[in-house]
């Protein structure tokens, strides 16, 4: 019984490596390329429409209290809130990493154009809630009235969901 032995054709493996090749060669080049100056961005950011200042404190049951700028709770955030808690958590450690505390309150605010934004003064850092969705924007949303009273929080029309 004889064994073929099958014919070896190199020129896949030339491929290969011709390819490797010229992807770090053209990677090289383009780090040696100038890179281009961009221009500022144009802001388009709207007029504040309302601003509200709220600092949020874990309760020992898991609850979130949202504490507004009188120091009164106004409500608290139950359950899992996965967003609300990733939201303050992203804030809060930006905090931390600076050296700060909880003292200053973070601010919501609504913009006129109908966005809503999560800030925190002591470090410059924002997020825009209206980028995660409706469902995840409503769980902010909803702070812009809470425990206040009736007269300053007046009920949403049909059809139209007040921000």
């Amino acid at each position: 019984m004889t064994h073929a032995r099958a014919a070896f054709n190199a020129w896949p493996l030339w491929g290969l490596l011709a390819l490797a090749a010229g992807s770090v060669g053209l990677v090289a080049w383009q780090r040696q390329a100038p890179v281009p100056v961009m221009p500022a961005p144009v802001s388009t950011e709207a007029p504040v429409a309302w601003q509200r200042a709220l600092r949020f404190e874990d309760r020992p049951n898991g609850d979130v209290a949202v504490i507004d700028e009188r120091g009164d709770e106004v409500t608290r955030l139950q359950g899992e809130q996965g967003f609300a808690r990733g939201a303050l958590r992203v804030l809060t450690q930006a905090r931390q990493r600076r050296g700060l505390g909880p003292d200053q309150p973070f601010l919501l605010t609504g913009l006129a154009n109908g966005r809503l934004t999560l800030s925190d003064p002591a470090t410059g850092e924002r997020i825009a809630l209206e980028s995660f969705g409706p469902t995840n924007a409503a769980v902010f949303a909803r702070l812009r009235h809470a425990g206040l009273p009736a007269a300053v929080n007046p009920p949403a029309s049909p059809g139209k969901t007040s921000p």
